[in-house]
């Protein structure tokens, strides 16, 4: 299948590309501002598919507008004639509004229906709201591209009315329905693309101000699923190279090394450790609170003693060996490295450590 790709180097053209790719698609035309007219029919006649994401939204002179919207998608169309060549649409939610813009939409939305009608050929029309994700352009693409670029480099943003209502759509769920239509068998007409997130443009930057202040705090925030997620992959991939890495604190006393990677509101804490041969840590016991432990490399006896019968328990676990031992509550435990390298221990506890409220009492394994 000959796919061809109009705004091919735009924001969502370059994501489409990249998702066309992955599905084993290798025929991908691509038509940018920098194709001439000839190259640009051309390039159309000889397409199976079409994605049709040019377009113009931020012009210099609002004339610009007819030109870059409704008479490129014209110019679509003209190229299209004598054949049935399935189209899809990045229009926009601005298309029901009374402005320029919005006005050079609706216009390119008749034309490719007009098409369509003539040739029988599928069109797929989006009306696309705040479209956000990786490789967004700050200050054009949306408010979450430029929060996200300036943020990432410590700069001010502008958030002029925080209540403002703000409607989002994430580009990985907008190409998930554009290539979904590649196989023919949907009709054509004016389709969704959803999740569409309602939130405010306040609760947008305080979201991204959290993820960089989570460097300094370890705390992030729930960042597997929804808004916050998109929102989260967004900012990352806004940081510039030297931003990749950070530092976090290292706390060393005469038996090794503890240090802190992560911490989250209400699923615990990460952290990992380091003991030197001969070492024992731990010998304290908890209430409630849980951990869970793994050995990465050295060798580590884990000794526990219930804090009531006195009933003793020792395991041995090796780095290598995927073997999470877990503390118990009730029963006190220690960890002591018996090899002859570094211990290094993986940590995870079910809560952050409050020093108010520790609940981590010490007792001897071995009293």
């Amino acid at each position: 299948m000959r796919i061809v790709v109009t705004g091919a180097d735009g924001f969502i053209g370059k994501n489409l590309r990249v998702r066309l790719q992955e599905l084993g698609h290798r025929d991908i035309g691509c038509i940018t501002r920098s194709t001439d007219p000839a190259e640009f029919a051309a390039q159309l006649r000889a397409a199976d598919f079409v994605f049709h994401l040019a377009g113009v939204n931020r012009p210099q002179d609002p004339s610009e507008f007819t030109h870059g919207n409704s008479g490129l998608t014209q110019a679509l169309c003209e190229a299209l004639r004598g054949r049935a060549t399935p189209v899809v649409f990045a229009s926009s939610i601005q298309a029901e509004l009374d402005n320029a813009y919005g006005a050079s939409k609706r216009s390119a939305e008749e034309a490719l229906l007009a098409y369509a009608g003539q040739s029988g050929a599928p069109v797929y029309l989006f009306r696309l709201t705040n479209v956000f994700g990786k490789w967004a352009r700050p200050n054009y693409n949306s408010a979450v591209a430029t929060f996200c670029h300036n943020i990432a480099r410590g700069q001010p943003i502008t958030v002029n009315d925080p209540l403002a209502p703000l409607k989002l759509l994430y580009v990985d769920d907008v190409l998930q329905a554009f290539v979904e239509l590649l196989d023919g068998s949907q009709p054509g007409g004016f389709l969704q693309v959803g999740p569409v997130y309602a939130t405010t443009v306040g609760e947008v930057a305080e979201t991204i101000r959290g993820f960089a202040a989570s460097r300094q705090s370890l705390l992030t925030d729930r960042v597997g699923t929804g808004l916050v997620r998109a929102l989260h992959s967004t900012y990352i991939s806004h940081l510039p190279p030297e931003s990749f890495a950070y530092q976090v604190p290292r706390h060393e006393d005469p038996r090794g090394a503890f240090v802190e990677m992560l911490k989250t509101p209400d699923c615990g804490q990460f952290s990992y450790f380091t003991a030197h041969p001969g070492v024992t840590r731990g010998e304290h016991y908890h209430h409630s609170k849980t951990e869970k432990f793994l050995v990465i490399r050295g060798t580590a006896e884990f000794g526990f003693r219930h804090i009531v019968s006195g009933h003793v328990h020792t395991l041995v676990t090796r780095g290598g060996e995927g073997t999470i031992v877990e503390t118990v509550p009730g029963w006190t435990h220690n960890i002591t490295n018996v090899g002859e390298d570094e211990l290094i221990v993986m940590l995870w506890a079910n809560e952050i450590f409050d020093r108010a409220r520790p609940d981590t009492i010490a007792m001897k394994v071995k009293p």
